[in-house]
C-alpha cells in the first residue's frame, strides 16, 4: 500500500474497531489508489478519502413485531447513507441473522464504487435488519417489514435515499414495505423502492438483473482472451435468485452449469442444472436442495462440504461475503479454472483473490461483476420519474449496454494505470475518480 494512504486506513480503522467485513473493503480499494494520488494531489489535499469512508449518516433502530403466537419479537434495523456526491442514496436492504452494523457499512461503502462505475446518477447506501425470515409466516413478515417501515420512512424518499432488496428481501418484502410507505406518508411515491411488482411500478429484467449482469460481465472477460461461454463447465454458489438467474444466463450462453449450493450444501447435475426445477423448489415452494436430488436422476446432493471441490472453468460465486478462501481458490486454479464472476459482494477473501490474480485468472470483482442489480435498479427509477414502463427486450438491451459498459470502464482505467487485466484495480480507481470529482466540485460535504 502507498505510504501516504497507510496513516489513514490506520485512522479509518481505529475508529470502526472490530468492523472486519467494513475493514477488509476499506483496505482492499486503499491498496489500488497510489497511483491515482501520484496524478491527483488535489484528492490528498482535499481529504477525499478520510470523507469517503466516514458515512454521511448511520441510522439504528429498533424493529417491535409480534410474532403468529403473540410473542413481542425485538429486531434491529439500520440505514447506511454513505455518499449522496453522484445521486441519491442507492442501494439494497438485507434481512439475515448475521447482519450488524459492521456489515451494513462493508455493503454501503462498496455500493459508492459500484453505482458510480454504472454511469448512473446514483449514490451509495445500504440497510437491513438481524431479523431472519426463514420459517416466518407471510402475517409474521408483513408484521416486521410494517414496523421496520415505520421507522425507516423518515429517512428515505425518491430524491433522498432509494432503498432495494438484497439477501431475504425479495419481491414480497418490498411489497409490504411499499405499501406501509404510501399507507403513512399518503403518497404513491412509486421512485421510493425499486424492486416492486411490475403491475405496480417495477421493471421487467430486475428480478433477473444482478445474475444475468455478472454473466454478461465475465463474457466480455473471457472474450479478451478469444473465447466465450459457449463449452464452458461452470459452478455457481448460492441458489436463491441471483445465482438462479447467473445459472441460466450462463446456460443460454451455452455453458453447462453443473453445481450450485445452499446453506446446507450442494448438488452436482453433470447434464447441467434444470433452472426450471430449481426455480420451482426455492421460489415457490420455498424448499431445499436436497429436494431436487429426489426429482431428477444422475443428480449427487453432499450434505456439507464446499460447492468449490467441484472442478470448473468458470466459478460465479453468488451466495454472501467471504464465501470462497484461499485454499478453494488454489483448488479451482488447479483444476483448471479461466475466469471468476463474484455474483456476490466480496464473497472472496483477499487471499483468494491474491491466489486468482497470481496464477492470471480473470477476476471480475463484484463492485463491477454483480452491478446489473443496482444498474436496473436504477433503470427502474428511471421509468418511475417518467410515468413509462419498458418491454423486457428494451430494458435488458440497457442492461448489457451497461455491463459491457462497466467492463470496458475497468479494463480501459486497468490500462490506463499500467496494470492491464486487474480489474480489481480498473473497479477501485474508476469508480474513486468519479466520486472523488464530485465530492471536490461540491465542496466541503
Amino acid at each position: 500500500m502507498d505510504a501516504r494512504l497507510e496513516a489513514i486506513r490506520d485512522t479509518v480503522l481505529a475508529r470502526n474497531p472490530g468492523e472486519r467485513e467494513f475493514h477488509q473493503a476499506v483496505i482492499e480499494v486503499f491498496e489500488s489508489l497510489g497511483p491515482v494520488h501520484d496524478r491527483h494531489p488535489e484528492f490528498l489535499e482535499g481529504a477525499v478519502l478520510e470523507r469517503l469512508c466516514e458515512p454521511e449518516r448511520q441510522i439504528i433502530f429498533r424493529v417491535p413485531w409480534t410474532d403468529d403466537a403473540g410473542s413481542f419479537q425485538i429486531n434491529r434495523g439500520f440505514r447506511v447513507e454513505f455518499n449522496s456526491a453522484l445521486g441519491p442514496y442507492k442501494g439494497g436492504l438485507r434481512f439475515h441473522p448475521s447482519v450488524n452494523l459492521g456489515i451494513i457499512k462493508f455493503l454501503g461503502f462498496e455500493q459508492i464504487f459500484k453505482n458510480a462505475l454504472t454511469g448512473m446518477p446514483i449514490g451509495g447506501g445500504k440497510g437491513g435488519s438481524d431479523f431472519d425470515p426463514r420459517g416466518r409466516s407471510d402475517a409474521e413478515i408483513m408484521r416486521f417489514c410494517q414496523s421496520f417501515m415505520t421507522e425507516l420512512y423518515r429517512h428515505i424518499g425518491e430524491y433522498t435515499d432509494v432503498p432495494a432488496g438484497d439477501i431475504g428481501v425479495g419481491g414480497r418484502e418490498i411489497g409490504y414495505l411499499f405499501g406501509q410507505y404510501k399507507r403513512i406518508t399518503n403518497r404513491y411515491e412509486s421512485g421510493v423502492l425499486t424492486g416492486k411488482g411490475i403491475s405496480w411500478g417495477g421493471s421487467l429484467v430486475r428480478p433477473e438483473a444482478t445474475g444475468y449482469g455478472t454473466v454478461i460481465f465475465a463474457e466480455e472477460m473471457l472474450k479478451t482472451r478469444g473465447q466465450s461461454f459457449d463449452g464452458q463447465r461452470v459452478v455457481v454458489s448460492g441458489s436463491g435468485n441471483v445465482a438462479i438467474n447467473a445459472i441460466a444466463k450462463a446456460q443460454a450462453l451455452g455453458a453447462t452449469v453443473v453445481a450450485c449450493s445452499d446453506s446446507s450444501g450442494y448438488i452436482v447435475d453433470e447434464a447441467g442444472i434444470d433452472v426450471a426445477l430449481l426455480r420451482q423448489i426455492k421460489e415457490v415452494e420455498r424448499g431445499r436442495l436436497k429436494d431436487y436430488e429426489a426429482r431428477r436422476s444422475a443428480v449427487s446432493y453432499v450434505e456439507g462440504g464446499s460447492v468449490w471441490d467441484v472442478d470448473a472453468t468458470v466459478a460465479l460465486p453468488c451466495a454472501t461475503q467471504n464465501e470462497l478462501g484461499g485454499d478453494a481458490a488454489a483448488r479451482l486454479v488447479r483444476n483448471g479454472l479461466l475466469a471468476v464472476g463474484e455474483g456476490a459482494n466480496m464473497p472472496s477473501t483477499r487471499d483468494a483473490v491474491a491466489v486468482f490474480q497470481e496464477a492470471g485468472i480473470l477476476f471480475g470483482p463484484g463492485k463491477a461483476a454483480n452491478a446489473g442489480g443496482v444498474t436496473t435498479s436504477a433503470l427502474e427509477m428511471q421509468q418511475n420519474a417518467s410515468r413509462d414502463s419498458w418491454s423486457f427486450a428494451h430494458t435488458e438491451e440497457r442492461l448489457t449496454e451497461i455491463m459491457v459498459g462497466i467492463h470496458a470502464r475497468c479494463a480501459a482505467t486497468a490500462d490506463e494505470y499500467g496494470d492491464p487485466g486487474n480489474y480489481v484495480l480498473g473497479a477501485n480507481i474508476g469508480g474513486f475518480v468519479k466520486v472523488a470529482d464530485a465530492m471536490l466540485a461540491q465542496g466541503l460535504i
